[in-house]
């Protein structure tokens, strides 16, 4: 199995080597299969190559003209060289519009490949096991992927459009001043070149380690903010708004040292190229100026010497910004292409085949299982829930119960024994269709951003809204929506945080309706409700319960007295097992916990009845 590396890797050895990371996206410049894009790639190499064509030979234009209007002697007659100056500027406007001709082919290839990166990103993350997703920070990973999105669009035009014409360029520029005149314009030209290049990769190899730091400490300060607004209600609560003031301030301090660093060190290479271009301009001009007083150069000459100097500045200059934007945006790539790298935990075998019908016969079978190999969770834990049958799962907290349902629902796989459904092991079949086969209503619903439709029809996305209806109807919840003034289309907010722990619950039992399972799991579901809801939302969930294959894990063990089998879990191992009535005269554990649940119960409905039985103050 693949290490894990978490999304932002510290660590040197772990980092992709830059040409690693260049040749992790090539595939997506080249798309197999996609003939569209790769003529497309084709047409705007094409086209690059035309445009840096023409582009040279507007100084010779340029010469031309000047030479042709340069008086020989006293009381010459100037000609206007219409030709040449109509030439000039027929290729200055060629050279922009093969171009642009070339930005708008390949600005599909660039989208495509962002799109299609976006894309395998997302289905990675949803990939990845539970264990990844408790471990991460959601500031800093949508920080990693929004870096590695802009990075990855501008990469793709710096390889094929900077780097390649830029170098292109440059030995066409050095090749026809080295035939035109001396080989000293040459080398001064190759001299230059070769120190600014130097200097720049130098340098901004240097720089990498700033970008770094100002990257990890963005992230660090963007997953402060996300976690603080995440947990908003709790830091009302204990009044501590000052307190993640200072901490998300903390960390925007450190971000603040990173960037002045990163724009200390961009400025000393902005000067450092600027005095490079400056000096081997000089040398070129002194050297075409001799010429010309010598006479073995023209006027013309000099302006042809000075302008494809002036052109070449521009795309060095552009070489200077592309090779520190290069290196930037690999740094950024590399998070993202780190991300990918982090192995998917749960796998389907090659050639897994679905799981098979039936009516939702379960097994657990000597199953053991520890995040930590260090801290077992699960010991030998064996037991069988026919078809339709209701199985409870009771034990103190750190028992192993909630962990019982990840299992099950294949968020992990067992580490000894196996899990089976319609007597098949659910790791030889597909995680989708186990995952199908099972609803779950969890104790803690939390839902889309969106509306209360949308949320119940997450059950089945192709229901129609008639059976959405029905199944809001089933749970008990079709009359309170009706009576909301957006009715379905309201809007739950965050988490659905605009609707109650009970109306949540009723939302998710609706969903889990709809789905049609042939197993349902209910984790605690409503173990953070008041007595009353729950009630209501208990006997929502024997209606549904009605005819499945149920597995209830509860602390109440009031809403378990009627399961066909009650299993205790103490320490991860199954200690006592037998129907309600059985257990209490065992007089082992549950027959404990039992009587103190019952002693809670019963002081709750004295206060309750004495405080409604007690006259009003006043």
């Amino acid at each position: 199995m693949r290490e894990r590396r978490p999304v932002t890797d510290r660590t040197a050895e772990n980092r992709r080597r830059p040409l690693a990371t260049l040749a992790a996206l090539l595939p997506y410049l080249w798309p197999r299969g996609e003939t569209e894009l790769r003529v497309r790639v084709a047409a705007a190499l094409a086209c690059l190559l035309l445009a840096k064509l023409v582009n040279v030979t507007v100084p010779l234009f340029y010469k031309g003209a000047v030479d042709a209007l340069t008086p020989q002697g006293a009381g010459a007659a100037i000609a206007l060289p219409v030709a040449l100056v109509v030439g000039y500027g027929l290729v200055r406007v060629l050279a922009q519009a093969f171009g642009e001709l070339r930005d708008t082919i390949f600005a599909k290839v660039a989208v495509r490949a962002v799109r299609r990166i976006a894309r395998e990103t997302f289905e990675h993350l949803h990939r990845l096991s539970l264990r990844f997703h408790l471990e991460r920070r959601t500031g800093g990973l949508s920080r990693a992927i929004e870096r590695g999105m802009e990075g990855t669009s501008f990469l793709l035009n710096l390889l094929l459009f900077s780097i390649v014409p830029t170098m292109l360029e440059i030995g066409l520029v050095t090749a026809i001043l080295w035939g035109l005149y001396d080989i000293e314009f040459a080398l001064a030209t190759i001299a230059t070149i070769a120190v600014y290049v130097a200097f720049t990769t130098t340098v901004s190899e240097w720089r990498v380690k700033f970008r770094r730091e100002k990257n990890e400490r963005d992230s660090e300060a963007n997953g402060r903010a996300i976690d603080s607004l995440l947990n908003y209600e709790t830091v009302k609560y204990f009044g501590n708004e000052a307190m993640e003031a200072r901490r998300y301030d903390a960390s925007l301090a450190l971000y603040e040292r990173a960037s002045l660093r990163t724009q200390a060190s961009l400025s000393f290479l902005n000067v450092g190229q600027g005095l490079i271009i400056a000096t081997g301009l000089t040398v070129m001009m002194l050297l075409a100026g001799s010429r010309v007083v010598a006479g073995t150069m023209t006027v013309g000459d000099f302006v042809l010497v000075n302008a494809y100097l002036l052109q070449l500045y521009v795309p060095l200059n552009a070489l200077g910004f592309v090779y520190r934007n290069l290196r930037q945006s690999l740094i950024d790539l590399e998070q993202l292409f780190a991300l990918l790298d982090v192995a998917v935990d749960v796998r389907d075998r090659p050639g897994a085949p679905p799981l098979p019908d039936g009516p939702g016969h379960l097994a657990f079978r000597g199953v053991s299982f520890a995040y930590d190999p260090r801290r077992p969770i699960l010991r030998d834990v064996s037991f069988e829930a026919p078809p339709g049958a209701r199985i409870a799962i009771v034990g103190p907290s750190g028992a192993g119960k909630s962990t019982v349902a990840r299992l099950l629902f294949r968020f992990y796989d067992a580490g000894e024994g196996a899990i089976e459904i319609e007597g098949r092991d659910v790791r030889a079949v597909t995680q989708a269709s186990v995952r199908a086969a099972i609803g779950v209503v969890p104790q803690d619903t939390v839902l889309f951003n969106d509306t209360i439709f949308y949320n119940i029809a997450y059950g089945r996305p192709e229901a129609s809204r008639e059976e959405v209806e029905e199944a809001a109807r089933l749970a008990q919840l079709h009359d309170f929506i009706a009576r909301l003034p957006d009715g379905y289309a309201t809007q739950v907010g965050e988490r659905g945080l605009k609707l109650s722990g009970g109306e949540k619950q009723r939302v998710a039992i609706a969903r889990v309706i709809l789905k049609r399972p042939r197993i349902l799991l209910f984790d605690e579901a409503t173990s953070a409700l008041d007595t009353n809801t729950e009630r209501e939302i208990q006997a929502a969930l024997d209606r549904v319960a009605a005819g499945h294959t149920t597995i209830v894990i509860a602390h109440r063990l009031s809403t378990v007295v009627d399961a066909d089998e009650i299993l205790v879990l103490e320490a991860g191992r199954i200690i006592e097992r037998g129907r309600h009535g059985e257990l209490v005269a065992r007089d082992g554990l549950y027959a404990g916990m039992w009587r103190r649940q019952s002693e809670a119960a019963r002081l709750a409905d004295e206060l309750a009845r004495v405080a409604a039985e007690s006259p009003p103050p006043g």
